[in-house]
């Protein structure tokens, strides 16, 4: 089945012309089925390009999906165009009210600043308590995963010396759990980020299971079964240039590690990851579809 998102969202005409299959709200209405309803909430300032990326993982299962694009209520986007935010995103504010199979919070280019300095920790917050009542499951990437685990167990970040740019090999620690089905032993992800999360830091006691790790990079993957999440501090959503276009923007700061063939910035990059992204979010949509009530109501009971 394919996802249904707006008609006129950008990620359409991408995603059609990569081949994946895109509903219309007038075609998913008939069919006699119950889409599974995820909100993105999208803390990214090119919101057209995470819409994209994310889509295309959550488009390649075999389910109806449903996506919801929610934003921070009272924070204004810089990087996206205020047509585009009121036309396709809803604020949290406006469906708080209702109950959705599963939530992805994104990451956000604020890693060098305290959590309770980042001006809309408050509302953060407030969200990953509804989501405790509201979602069934819930992902976080990069920053929205270091975010989640510090309000619900207190993990602290570290900041790094220098940025964890590139791609980097990764040990799958959990081959039988429903997230890492699939997925090989050893397994490449791209990394981008100025903080890290420890594992001496993840509380005894709290249920908490590192998934995958590297040894470059430290902690990837962290299942929460006590908050019905998992929390993913790296980049398998990433479109093949993303890296490129970062070290553009950073003006050539940090050349990304195994990246670029030869270490030559005018090399065309080898994508190693994007079926990992794949298998790793079917997994994560097939096993809410597994385990999500039927009847919508039940969600978070």
């Amino acid at each position: 089945m394919p996802i249904r998102i707006a008609d006129n969202l950008p990620a359409r005409r991408t995603l059609e012309a990569e081949g994946v299959i895109v509903m219309s709200e007038t075609e998913a209405a008939r069919q006699d089925i119950r889409p599974l309803r995820i909100a993105l909430l999208n803390l990214m300032p090119d919101k057209i390009t995470t819409e994209t990326q994310i889509s295309r993982l959550l488009g390649a299962s075999p389910l109806q999906i449903e996506l919801e694009l929610v934003r921070i209520s009272d924070h204004v986007s810089k990087n996206t165009s205020s047509g585009h935010i009121a036309a396709f995103y809803k604020p949290w504010e406006d469906v708080r009210a209702e109950k959705f199979d599963g939530l992805i919070i994104t990451g956000a280019p604020v890693e060098q600043i305290d959590f309770a300095q980042v001006t809309y920790w408050d509302e953060l917050r407030r969200i990953l308590d509804w989501s405790q009542v509201h979602v069934h499951r819930t992902l976080t990437l990069c920053w929205g995963a270091m975010a989640a685990l510090h309000h619900f167990h207190g993990v602290p970040k570290h900041a790094l010396n220098a940025k964890a740019a590139g791609v980097f090999s990764h040990v799958n620690r959990a081959p039988a759990s429903p997230w890492m089905r699939g997925l090989p032993d050893l397994f490449d992800v791209p990394v981008s980020r100025w903080s890290e999360l420890r594992s001496a830091d993840l509380p005894a006691g709290s249920g908490l299971a590192v998934l995958a790790d590297s040894a470059e990079t430290g902690l990837c993957l962290i299942d929460d079964p006590a908050n019905r999440a998992v929390h993913m501090l790296n980049h398998l959503e990433y479109d093949t240039l993303t890296l490129a276009g970062e070290y553009a923007r950073d003006e050539g700061r940090t050349l990304p590690a195994h990246y670029f063939p030869g270490d030559d910035p005018a090399a065309m990059p080898t994508n190693t990851w994007r079926g990992h992204g794949h298998l790793f979010f079917s997994n994560w949509v097939n096993e809410t579809y597994q385990t999500t009530p039927f009847d919508s109501v039940q969600i978070g009971v």
